[in-house]
């Protein structure tokens, strides 16, 4: 993640992710055997990709933050890593839990706790893209191309 579209680019990945999965996840359509494959499928490739979202920032965004001169700046930079430990634990609970033996048997308890999941990941891109990003912009890390935005689904 090198540059700002690159991180808007992946926002509006997750988003769609998400968007496709609620779409699925409904106790009709999980009867149906390939359906519940799929949806596990895709339940799977999110974790994946939130994961490598957040590893990403982790090697290539924070250490620069974290060194620079302005003490918001770092404070931002903590406040963002501080605030991906839950969503970490979340996942890796999350996974552990529902995902690891492959039964695709989707209880409503399940059903309950992916819809929170999907909450809290897109609380954190809506945090980064209301906070994160804007601060990367006007201290230089990131340029915004003339006429670029940013992609809301």
């Amino acid at each position: 993640m090198s540059n700002l579209e690159s991180y808007r680019h992946t926002h509006a990945e997750l988003r769609q992710m998400i968007e496709d999965l609620r779409s699925i996840l409904t106790p009709e359509l999980l009867k149906i055997r390939p359906n519940a494959k799929t949806a596990y499928q895709l339940l799977c490739d999110l974790g994946t990709k939130v994961r490598s979202h957040l590893a990403e920032e982790d090697r290539s965004l924070y250490p620069s933050l974290l060194i620079h001169e302005d003490p918001r700046v770092k404070s931002i930079a903590w406040g963002f890593i501080s605030g991906e430990k839950p969503l970490r634990q979340v996942f890796d609970d999350y996974h552990k839990r529902w995902l690891k033996n492959c039964d695709f048997n989707f209880s409503e308890e399940l059903l309950t706790e992916t819809h929170e999941v999907f909450e809290m990941v897109a609380q954190r891109i809506e945090l980064e893209e209301r906070v994160l990003l804007p601060k990367l912009v006007e201290i230089g890390i990131f340029h915004e191309r003339p006429g670029a935005r940013a992609t809301h689904y």
